[in-house]
């Protein structure tokens, strides 16, 4: 037995806290948790569908359609056809959602600093490249696939 809590344990109230945050900071900026979780996505590049799009954020297909309708009609994104596959459509940000999701990430990000700012610099430091590293794993390497 360790004399530490799972990771899991640790890592999961602090999300859910850290989330809670986040609402009034969306619902500010006219977004829910997965209209912004879209918007960052599609920072990345346009992404092929919204299948892949779902799969790549770990949304449910089937009700990521509804926030792909809304961020469209609202101007956030944008879909185009596939040239490699007709079938398919790109979904890419347009300006007004790259300016959307920057205020909307910058007001998160001011709220994590303050949070941060509760840890000395070095442990902020250390912390930030551990998430980092963790979070950039494949999900098979952690779950084990």
């Amino acid at each position: 037995m360790t004399d530490r809590p799972d990771l899991a344990a640790m890592i999961v109230p602090l999300g859910r806290a850290l989330m809670a945050a986040e609402q009034p900071v969306l619902a500010a900026h006219g977004l829910t948790m997965w209209a912004y979780v879209v918007l960052l996505h599609l920072d990345e590049g346009p992404a092929r569908g919204q299948g892949v799009l779902a799969q790549e954020i770990g949304a449910d297909k089937t009700r990521i359609i509804a926030v792909l309708d809304d961020l469209q009609e609202r101007g956030l994104i944008e879909r185009h056809p596939d040239p490699a596959d007709r079938r398919a459509r790109l979904l890419a940000l347009t300006p007004e959602g790259r300016r959307l999701r920057d205020a909307a990430q910058a007001e998160i990000q001011m709220q994590e600093d303050r949070l941060l700012g509760k840890l000395p610099a070095a442990d902020r430091r250390g912390f930030l490249n551990a998430l980092t590293a963790l979070a950039g794993l494949p999900r098979d390497e952690i779950v084990g696939d």
